[in-house]
């Protein structure tokens, strides 16, 4: 019997996940992740992490399956939160939820679950696994988006390895959110009704702000306001001899300085935004709301644009340093002045737009067919063929 072990995280889907596994006939070991936390930065009644191992060990319990919880705190602050704080620093916009899924479950928790004899791990993920057999008998894994459209999580699994996905299972892949809301139900586990977490991986809900203040200080700066008719948007675009200088063109940020626009407001730090948002500027009294279109971290200012298609806002190419670039499927990978039509996303639960990549010595250009919204630093970019994504890299 080939033995699984599952990540519980208290939530409806891991629980699914555990009980169909058991029904497919594995060996089923339920192990809950208890990953850094800190109550000072965290809204207490989202997703607590004692509630949540709570209902790990009751679903546990009522499956019949042993259960554990193991301490990945120490790993998960090296890895994933000191790994914020100096992306944050640096002006740029991380994705806790990507990195997590790749250092903390699927290598710390993947390590840990292969002492226990495992021969699997299995999440509670919607996305799939699918198998290609080559010629020479050796196994291709793809990864491919879960059923549910709604709820698909293949993006935040964008930057696992093929020895990852050999050793893992996505038992909900085929399932929508309602039908395994159903079976937790008939089931009678206690997470059937419970509301999904919405915090950082296995953090909880945190308060950005509060949590970025423990290490990076405030520091009063200006707010610039930049006028959608500032000529920097109205860019005269020149006859190009290549390829490449096309792309370097349409993947340049515009540069901005304070004669761009207007101060209009005042900010306690530009290491605390991130392009396209609009939430706490508190600044009042324009036509539409302002949301951020450049910060500048070195000199502490922050430069907006009122309206969401403020031109400031928007961006055709991006850029992604050669080793920030990851295939999931290697054997599909690009050399040097190679391209490949794709369709890609910049961010989760964005609708798949159409792309082409463009290979060159020292990284690869994402060039999409219509302009992105709030192309950010920090962020992953992933690419897809069909259903299967093979592809992702930082955004630089």
């Amino acid at each position: 019997m080939k033995k699984v072990v599952i990540g519980l995280s208290g939530g409806v889907d891991s629980s699914v996940a555990a009980y169909l596994l058991k029904e497919q006939g594995y060996d089923v070991i339920g192990l809950f992740m208890k990953n850094w936390h800190d109550d000072s930065v965290t809204i207490s009644e989202e997703c607590p992490w004692l509630e949540d191992s709570n209902d790990a060990l009751i679903v546990a319990e009522k499956l019949g399956i042993p259960f554990q919880t193991v301490d990945l705190s120490v790993e998960y602050k090296e890895r994933i939160v000191d790994y914020m704080f100096r992306e944050y620093e640096m002006g740029r916009t991380p994705n806790p939820d990507v990195l997590c899924n790749r250092e903390i479950k699927f290598d710390v928790f993947l390590k840990i679950a292969l002492q226990l004899g495992a021969d699997f791990v299995a999440t509670g993920h919607y996305c799939r696994k699918g198998t290609i057999t080559n010629a020479d008998g050796t196994e291709t894994y793809q990864l491919l988006a879960g059923k549910d459209t709604n709820k698909d999580q293949s993006y935040f699994l964008c930057q696992l390895s093929q020895e990852q996905l050999s050793k893992t299972l996505f038992p909900i892949g085929e399932l929508t959110k309602p039908e395994v809301r159903q079976i937790a139900a008939k089931m009678h586990l206690i997470t059937a009704d419970k509301k999904d977490s919405q915090g950082l991986c296995f953090i909880g809900k945190v308060r950005l702000p509060e949590f970025l203040q423990q290490q990076l200080k405030p520091k009063k700066g200006k707010i610039v306001e930049v006028p959608s008719s500032e000529n920097k948007f109205e860019l005269t675009v020149p006859n190009f001899d290549d390829k490449v200088s096309e792309l370097a063109f349409f993947a340049r940020k515009p540069q901005y300085s304070l004669e761009d626009g207007k101060i209009v407001g005042e900010h306690q730090g530009a290491h605390y935004f991130t392009k396209g948002q609009r939430k706490g500027l508190n600044v009042g009294g324009t036509k539409e709301p302002l949301f951020v279109i450049e910060t500048d971290v070195e000199q502490n200012i922050i430069y907006t644009g009122q309206g969401k298609s403020h031109p400031g806002l928007y961006r055709r190419t991006l850029f992604v340093q050669e080793e920030e670039i990851h295939w999931v499927r290697p054997d599909l990978s690009l050399h040097s002045d190679e391209s490949l039509k794709v369709k890609a996303r910049i961010r989760y639960r964005q609708e798949l737009q159409e792309a082409t990549l463009y290979k060159i010595e020292g990284g690869m250009y994402v060039d999409f067919e219509e302009k992105q919204s709030a192309i950010t630093e920090g962020q992953f970019v992933a690419w897809y063929l069909g259903e299967e994504l093979v592809g992702s890299g930082v955004i630089s």
